[in-house]
């Protein structure tokens, strides 16, 4: 793959372009600007992301003392995740042995393992098999899609003794799967096989051969927590600003523009939005179908007669984008398109100023049951001006999702974007 990103000194951030009179209300700090390149680099460096794991505890920290040198009072919510400790994972088909990643929360075999026939997910499929889904083509997320939440009825009516699901989608990765925190979303062993690794296994399924899966471990939970920060200013409406920080792997293009743009904006609201009170959250447990972020709404959110506006920075707000090539994939000089603008319907008119010609961004959707992530819990629970990003890069929930994901230039240029679209939202544009 191609070297790291792209020098962003080498083009402006908005200068020389031709700016909205929405933007040009919104003047953006130098500090603001400089400090994203550097969150980035550390972001990057924190590692996997793992709810309460090394990387999102330390990441909570690191956090935490920006929050308190803007003059935020922080508290964090704490709460348990489900975690494995692996001591073994493979499928062994004659003489190929593959590694997978265990679908969380994980359903070990113990040590010896699993023996089984292989077969193909469908219809005809004999009882006992360990079942191989080969699922079509997509920018994979969640247990809970269409697809592969039916795959639970396959395993339950054929009493499979274990599931391989190939995740196709763009890179050839496997892509580590969303699921809720509860019991293992399949109840039986699950290992999600990359594609580019799937052929012995899929040729093997069609003739019936038997494998050997063995995932062992020790599952369990450990603490996480949600941070929480707050400006109380007795004014009785709230700005709320949230981004998760847990995630798959370093999930850098995923979350890193999103922590990134949260930590700019977190000085510019203490000093810009002083008739409001501020509450912004940063929330662990998102592997787990937003764990973190429910336990915040239910126990710590404003109420929602109580809050101004609340904004959500999701998923791959500004990742790279990567051009397929005879080559492979190389990367681009522009962010994944692959990205959704959605907020309350009277807002949908100032997002399309604020966010004009951002490929993704510019057409905002009014909100609606194709919302995703926190977002789609944000907009449930009743807030009445609520608007966020979320999106699928092509790295997505794969072990990819690194530094090269990255040009802070594209986050760079979406801060002052956000800014503008919050004033004109609060009425001070």
């Amino acid at each position: 793959m191609a070297a790291g990103p792209v020098d962003p000194t080498r083009r402006g951030v908005v200068a020389g372009a031709a700016v909205s009179p929405l933007l040009a209300t919104s003047a953006m700090a130098a500090p603001d600007l400089i400090s994203i390149r550097t969150d980035l680099e550390a972001w990057v460096a924190m590692g996997d992301k793992a709810s309460g794991g090394p990387g999102d505890m330390d990441s909570g920290a690191w956090m935490e003392s920006r929050l308190q040198l803007f003059g935020y009072r922080t508290r964090r919510q704490a709460f348990e995740a489900p975690t494995c400790s692996l001591t073994a994972v493979r499928l062994a088909v004659g003489d190929v042995s593959l590694e997978g990643w265990p679908q969380a929360p994980v359903r070990v075999t113990g040590p010896v393992g699993v023996r089984a026939p292989l077969a193909l997910a469908g219809e005809d499929a004999p009882r006992g098999a360990l079942l191989v889904a080969n699922l079509p083509a997509r920018r994979w997320s969640s247990v809970r899609q269409a697809e592969i939440a039916a795959l639970a009825e396959t395993v339950r009516r054929t009493g499979a003794a274990g599931l391989i699901l190939v995740t196709n989608g763009p890179t050839g990765e496997a892509i580590a799967l969303n699921a809720p925190a509860g019991v293992p979303p399949f109840g039986v062993p699950t290992l999600v096989l990359a594609p580019k690794d799937a052929g012995p296994v899929l040729a093997a399924a069609r003739e019936g051969q038997t494998a050997h899966l063995v995932i062992d471990g020790q599952p369990g939970r450990r603490q996480a927590f949600n941070l929480i920060g707050r400006i109380d200013r007795g004014a009785g409406r709230t700005v709320v600003l949230s981004t998760p920080r847990s995630g798959w792997f370093t999930c850098a293009g995923e979350r890193g523009p999103g922590i990134a743009l949260w930590m700019a904006l977190l000085p510019w609201m203490a000093k810009t939005l002083t008739r409001h009170d501020i509450v912004v959250i940063t929330a662990s447990g998102h592997e787990y179908e937003n764990l973190g972020a429910e336990a915040f709404l239910h126990r710590e959110a404003p109420a929602p007669e109580r809050t101004a506006l609340w904004v959500h920075l999701g998923a791959g707000i500004a990742a790279r984008d990567w051009a397929q090539t005879p080559k492979g994939l190389e990367p681009l000089d522009r962010p994944d398109p692959a990205r959704v603008l959605m907020g309350s319907a009277h807002l949908v008119e100032t997002l399309k100023e604020a966010f004009a010609g951002e490929a993704g961004l510019e057409a905002p959707l009014p909100a609606g049951p194709n919302a995703a992530g926190e977002l789609a819990e944000i907009l449930k629970a009743g807030y009445p001006a609520a608007f966020g990003v979320f999106g699928a890069h092509r790295f997505h929930h794969t072990t990819l999702d690194d530094a090269r994901c990255l040009d802070p230039a594209f986050v760079e240029r979406l801060l002052p974007r956000f800014q503008a679209a919050m004033l004109k939202a609060l009425g001070e544009a």
